[in-house]
């Protein structure tokens, strides 16, 4: 599930700690790009599509979560060219060296700074960060991508365009790793996966099993019991 905030940070994100023991940990895919503090890199976690484990030496690890559009906006590329990828955040955008060393010396205030220095050197239009804003909380309500390009005044073309842009994949895909990613909170307050299922817009826990394994690869008391950044 995605990780509590710890605090934000204006219209550029939030910021977010994680902590558990060295050992293996699962990705899930949650519909965000986060600027991250990992072991020794600083880097882009673009969006996820499926879910993947790794192992890690690392105790902690620490990320700014962008806001939706905002990715776009401070990076300067298409959303959909992170896609399932970890980069460098000093190969996409340039940033002064003592902000690279802060990051990796204390996390973060580190990523604090370089959130507050990314949007003070973007031109970023605030119509298209409203707009994005708009079609997320639209994705997160579920609302048919039919019903959501007529409500904004475009074409599905267009919308699933505008979609991989800001969010590196198009609505109905943004939509099913928000649903998912309710589901994985819901279940987690100890809830029958049947009563999951019903809360979170799923057809049955049939449904709910086969979504959870398609996107995450196991299911979902396995994802329960194991540490998730």
């Amino acid at each position: 599930m995605l990780n509590p905030p710890i605090q934000r940070l204006g219209p550029v994100g939030e910021l977010w700690q994680v902590d558990c023991p060295p050992g293996e940990f699962r990705v899930l895919p949650d519909g965000v790009v986060d600027v991250m503090v990992f072991e020794d890199r600083l880097f882009v976690a673009g969006p996820d599509t499926v879910g993947y484990t790794g192992v890690t030496t690392a105790t902690s690890t620490f990320g700014l979560r962008l806001s939706p559009g905002v990715a776009r906006a401070v990076l300067g590329l298409e959303v959909s060219n992170l896609t399932g990828l970890g980069v460098d955040l000093t190969e996409l955008v340039p940033l002064p060296s003592h902000l690279v060393a802060d990051a990796h010396r204390a996390p973060l205030a580190g990523l604090r700074e370089i959130g507050r220095h990314l949007w003070a050197r973007a031109e970023v239009d605030r119509r298209a960060l409203a707009l994005a804003g708009s079609l997320d909380r639209a994705a997160r309500r579920g609302t048919p991508v039919g019903e959501v390009a007529a409500a904004h005044h475009l074409s599905e073309r267009t919308l699933r365009r505008l979609s991989h842009d800001l969010f590196g994949y198009g609505l109905k895909t943004l939509t099913s790793i928000h649903r998912f990613q309710r589901a994985l909170t819901v279940a987690g307050t100890g809830c029958a996966l049947a009563e999951v299922a019903a809360e979170t817009g799923y057809t049955d826990q049939a449904h709910l099993a086969r979504e959870t394994r398609r996107l995450a690869g196991t299911t979902m008391s396995e994802l329960l019991a194991q540490p998730a950044v």
